[in-house]
């Protein structure tokens, strides 16, 4: 059982890697793209301990200068630079939507549950920005969070909708 979670563990980190590369352009810092998506899938899919742990290999592979951040690009400085608060926030992203999504149920459990991830990533990496880069709130809102909601509305929606097939996909693969 355990190799079978950190085989999943280590699949979400690259599926994190590969939908980090998966970016639209802007003008801003903060590139659009989809690894937040990943990251709701790995707390919905493998729960809190696992989740996170998918994370925290994503990041000590760009830690080691493997390129699996947006832009294909690792190493220290993407993580100590302006968007790095937003990448240590994806371990928490992923705690909160594996913990809410065990505890609470109903319908609505996991687009709750994956904004409230969202809203931590959001809070570390907006507060890490600001300070990287000498921003007043306002102006790392703007920057940092507004132009992305909805985008991360629609991820929320599509990982939410994903999260129960491949939970259930992923059952029927172990039992047969």
């Amino acid at each position: 059982m355990q190799v079978r979670k950190l085989t999943l563990a280590a699949l979400f980190a690259a599926l994190t890697a590969v939908f980090s590369q998966i970016a639209i352009p802007t003008p801003w810092q903060v590139p659009v793209n989809l690894a937040t998506m990943a990251v709701f899938l790995s707390g919905a899919v493998l729960g809190a301990r696992w989740g996170a742990a998918s994370q925290l290999t994503f990041l000590a592979l760009g830690l080691c200068g493997a390129p699996v951040f947006s832009g294909f690009k690792g190493g220290m400085a993407v993580l100590a630079g302006p968007t790095g608060g937003y990448l240590v926030g994806y371990v928490l992203a992923a705690l909160a939507v594996g913990l809410l999504a065990k505890r609470l149920s109903g319908r609505a459990v996991l687009p709750f549950a994956m904004a409230c991830g969202l809203v931590l990533c959001y809070a570390l990496g907006t507060a890490w920005f600001m300070v990287s880069t000498q921003s007043g709130l306002i102006r790392s809102l703007t920057l940092c969070v507004l132009p992305f909601l909805p985008g991360d509305a629609l991820k929320i929606a599509a990982a939410s909708l994903l999260a129960p097939r491949l939970t259930g996909l992923l059952a029927q693969e172990h039992t047969a």
